[in-house]
């Protein structure tokens, strides 16, 4: 017997949108390889094309948020100029160029029998993403959500509201000039909180839900849903410098993770320094960081070595700042560093400084994070940067996904099995 509930599709209200993205999402899944690159082509060009309309709008949400003080590290993700309006469009180009990986054969064998099984790449349907003050989201999901033969349901938030407006408007459009169903694309922004409850509830029209943003959003999602959830984290992350760490790494790697942009999830918050190494290198770290304009909580080592830094408390530890401000303690060794990590992770990513082999082998083995790095900044745990032309989410969770997800994250699997008239005896 179905699940999928019974709505009036062509009433305008939530469930009837999300009807309608399912009764869509057939089509978009018989689309060749060829005919979704030449889409996502044309809505990269719809972008570019309504670059002033884009901006205009995200300029009227930039107002209402700064009239809200919802604050830097929002306004930052919310903003959209011209430079990151061509970048969106990129990003869309990028993974038009991805290999499609719907029909791709995972695996497969021949039974004894003689019937011929194959395991393959096939879209889910519909993916949903509930997501806060990012309006790139809508596009990259969109986007990457189309490449894998979905259609896909948005709820943006109110504090992007009129820059996701135009953005779905463009995408839609791009939908259906090129004769495809524009309500492959859905919004349920205008129906509010109501909107993510639908979508919350919708089991047997939306397949998948990702959502991305602050925590009491995530945590709202994964308990609420009665929709499977990809679930995404927030980002404690951390970087351990070791006492064989090289003072320039140490130095530049802390700096670009923590301000290149502070305001999103792989950003450094807690840096944990080994005691032999903390005289020399503290001092050098934070002068780099205070040129910066970030606070320093530190403890009372740090704050011995490094004037103005406020004391730490058992909050820092397990802050996601997101913004111009950094925890770093002083550790006796590995195993303590280890133990704060496992304690105060949320398991995004932890990156180590050092030049001692056992020390990098140990952290990449048990550190339990989605992504795990030695020598690096943690600023690289992105989609973009891992080569999927722009990301989902970053899945801090164990099942189907971790890490970056990209084009085959948004696909499920099914089996085909061929034979000639075998029966089972």
């Amino acid at each position: 017997m179905s699940t999928t509930p019974v709505f009036d599709a062509q009433a305008d209200t939530a469930q009837a949108r999300l009807v309608r993205a399912k009764e869509a999402s057939r089509s978009i899944a018989r689309l060749t390889s060829a005919d979704k690159a030449r889409l996502l082509e044309t809505i990269a060009e719809a972008i570019e094309s309504s670059t002033a309309r884009i901006v205009e709008a995200n300029a009227l949400d930039i107002e209402r948020g700064r009239a809200d003080a919802i604050g830097e590290s929002l306004i930052d993700r919310l903003r959209l100029d011209e430079r990151r309006v061509a970048a969106l469009a990129s990003a869309v180009r990028d993974v038009a160029t991805l290999p499609d990986p719907i029909g791709q054969v995972i695996g497969g064998h021949r039974m004894p029998n003689g019937v011929a099984l194959e395991q393959v790449r096939v879209p889910f349907g519909v993916v949903g993403a509930i997501y806060e003050a990012r309006p790139n989201v809508t596009v990259d999901i969109a986007a990457l959500a189309l490449r894998a033969g979905n259609a896909v349901v948005l709820r943006g938030g109110s504090a992007a509201r009129e820059s996701n407006t135009v953005l779905v408007a463009v995408m839609r459009q791009a939908l259906a000039d090129l004769g495809h169903d524009p309500e492959a694309i859905q919004s349920v922004d205008d129906f509010g909180r109501d909107g993510a409850k639908a979508m919350m509830h919708a089991r047997g029209l939306i397949d998948v839900l990702v959502p991305r943003g602050s925590a009491a959003l995530i945590e709202t999602v994964v308990t609420e849903s009665t929709v499977p959830v990809i679930e995404t984290g927030a980002g404690v992350v951390h970087i351990v410098i070791d006492e064989s760490a090289p003072m320039d790494w140490a130095r530049d790697i802390v700096l670009n993770a923590k301000v290149q942009r502070p305001s999103v999830c792989n950003a450094v918050e807690t840096v944990l320094v080994h005691r032999q190494a903390a005289p020399q290198l503290i001092p050098v770290i934070a002068s780099a960081l205070l040129s910066e304009g970030v606070a320093i909580h530190g403890d009372d080592m740090v704050a011995g070595l490094v004037a103005g830094t406020i004391p730490a408390t058992e909050e820092d530890w397990a802050a996601e700042y997101l913004g111009l401000e950094i925890a770093i303690k002083v550790v006796d060794d590995l195993d303590e560093a280890l133990a704060h990590i496992r304690r105060y992770s949320t398991g995004h990513t932890e990156s180590i400084i050092t030049t001692d082999t056992r020390n990098a082998e140990r952290f990449l083995a048990e550190v339990d994070s989605a992504v795990v790095m030695v020598n690096a900044s943690t600023r690289f745990t992105d989609g973009a940067e891992f080569g999927f032309g722009a990301e989902v989410g970053i899945s801090t969770q164990k099942l189907h996904a971790r890490g970056p997800m990209g084009l085959g994250e948004l696909t499920s699997t099914k089996w085909l099995a061929r034979g000639s008239g075998q029966i089972r005896g």
